[in-house]
């Protein structure tokens, strides 16, 4: 047996407290009948709401026995937990659900299922309101408590949400060749000392040292496994609206480097170039890559990563290229001054983007590195667009939550 299992088995023995619950289920026919989902769903968001904590099911409450749940109901068990977190929590709930097997009083092995559901960085609702945890039970929130809570996380996420730390990854999640792209000489030897002196990483209060939200983003092969709207999702379409033929779709995952790469040949491979030989050949694209490069270093380097479910959308259509980045520009700043002025929403992101190398060689820069901190970006963005069209590319704000850029098409021969 484990050093975890012995450990499990006997907070099993000591009961509940205030990060461990306990639940038997029945069922009636094929489905689970009790407990009730709003009453379960209170459960969990009660834990995310406080300091997290984990949930057994197949364990009496009283007596502490372990009852099981049958081998045949695993799988109904575990997708009734995940519908219940997905579908009646809001905002969902990312909990981390394994099946195990166990032994029993009498010695006999039982399977139940164990829910680890960590400290959230936002306010989860449940079915009956807003809960939380206090000692063995879970209690409603009063108005004030509530208010509290909400102004203390949205505080954590909207003043360094890059550097909070990601409960449910642990640092084997990240990649030691992606870490050591920002590794120096004069950098620690030791690899926590460096995470943590980097931001990379970070104890939470109970000393337990997670990657931070800049760490996944950076260093995690896929970081869409913990920050499940952390990709861009990209498609082209035939005609000039969403309505026409998709010719193309892509998920582009990966380490944010990896995702500008992949977002710049997207739009290669998609828009078209004309030629004109007179005498010599000519090409004309669509987009100048340049320009097309730096909006999504902007995307991916400014966009709100706490807003949940919203990812960067980049559409391209017959007439234009729209790139979508969820959130709105900071207090001090309009759309008209940001060719003018810097800003950065995730400074920890920015200075690691820095620093980071480029990893392609597709257009025509002799820029060492993924981002420019100077400022360049918008005026490039500008600069080049018009170069190419005519045309002033466009930023718009959507329902002051999403920031939307529209670069035009070139039209064939123009600037000649």
């Amino acid at each position: 047996m484990s050093e975890n299992m012995e450990t499990l088995l006997n907070r099993i023995k000591l009961g509940e407290d205030s990060t461990l619950e306990f639940k038997n289920v029945d069922f009636y026919r094929d489905t689970v009948s009790a407990p009730r989902r709003d009453a379960m769903s209170d459960e969990l968001a009660a834990m995310a709401n406080t300091r997290g904590g984990t949930l057994i099911i197949g364990v009496d409450d009283k007596t502490h026995a372990v009852t099981g749940v049958p081998l045949e109901r695993l799988d109904t068990v575990e997708e009734w937990v995940r519908s219940i977190a997905n579908d009646i929590v809001a905002p969902p709930l990312d909990c981390v659900i394994r099946k195990m097997s166990v032994g029993g009083d009498d010695g006999k092995s039982r399977h139940i299922i164990k829910i680890d559901v960590p400290k959230s960085l936002f306010v989860h609702r449940s079915g009956n309101g807003y809960f939380t945890r206090i000692g063995s039970s879970k209690r409603e929130m009063q108005p004030e408590v509530l208010a509290r809570l909400f102004q203390q996380r949205s505080q954590t996420r909207l003043v360094c949400f890059d550097e909070q730390i990601v409960t449910g990854a642990q640092l084997p999640d990240m990649d030691k060749g992606l870490i050591g792209r920002f590794r120096t000489a004069l950098s620690p030897e030791d690899d926590v000392e460096f995470l943590t002196k980097l931001k990379l990483a970070d104890y939470n209060e109970d000393g337990a040292i997670h990657p931070t939200v800049s760490g996944i983003l950076l260093c995690c092969e896929k970081p869409e496994k913990f920050l499940h709207s952390a990709f861009i999702q990209a498609v082209c379409y035939l005609g000039d609206s969403g309505n026409s033929e998709q010719l193309d779709m892509q998920d582009i995952t990966g380490p944010l480097d990896i995702q500008i790469k992949d977002a710049c040949k997207f739009v290669k491979r998609n828009m078209r170039v004309a030629a004109v030989k007179d005498p010599a050949r000519t090409e004309f694209p669509q987009y100048s890559l340049s320009a097309v490069f730096e909006a999504v270093v902007n995307a991916v380097a400014h966009r709100d990563y706490s807003i949940y479910g919203s990812k960067i959308r980049l559409r391209m259509f017959s007439d234009r290229l729209e790139l979508c980045s969820p959130g709105t520009v900071p207090n001090t700043m309009t759309l008209e001054s940001m060719p003018l002025r810097q800003f950065s929403r995730n400074e920890l992101v920015s200075s690691l983007l820095a620093r980071t190398p480029m990893n392609f060689d597709m257009l025509d820069t002799r820029r060492k590195f993924m981002m420019d901190k100077r400022g360049d970006g918008v005026p490039v963005i500008y600069t080049e667009s018009i170069a190419v069209s005519g045309k002033k590319p466009l930023y718009e704000l959507i329902d002051d939550s999403e920031l939307k850029l529209t670069v035009f098409a070139g039209v064939p021969g123009f600037g000649t």
